[in-house]
């Protein structure tokens, strides 16, 4: 259940979107909806919010970069712009 709430949050999809492998997508809404009124989630968070044994302290990255498909083949051989200086003595 877990995990798939997780895949559904992290990927911002709609719950019945929900991969078949994580069970009924109501299942997991029902879940998620009851999880977070029992502060399951807040537990969790300030629960690896706590320094470690040697003083440490657990990050957690939520960095997500969304980039278009043609965006990945400008370096190779697609549109490239020329040099400021170049344009402007043309």
């Amino acid at each position: 259940m877990l995990s798939g709430i997780i895949h559904v949050q992290r990927n911002g999809l709609r719950w019945q979107d929900a991969p078949a492998i994580y069970g009924p997508h109501k299942t997991l809404y029902n879940r998620f909806v009851r999880w977070s009124r029992l502060g399951v989630f807040a537990r969790i968070f300030r629960a690896l919010a706590q320094p470690g044994r040697e003083g440490d302290t657990l990050m957690i990255d939520s960095t997500h970069l969304k980039v278009h498909r043609t965006a990945a083949s400008l370096r190779k051989g697609g549109f490239a712009r020329a040099p400021l200086g170049a344009r402007r003595a043309a």
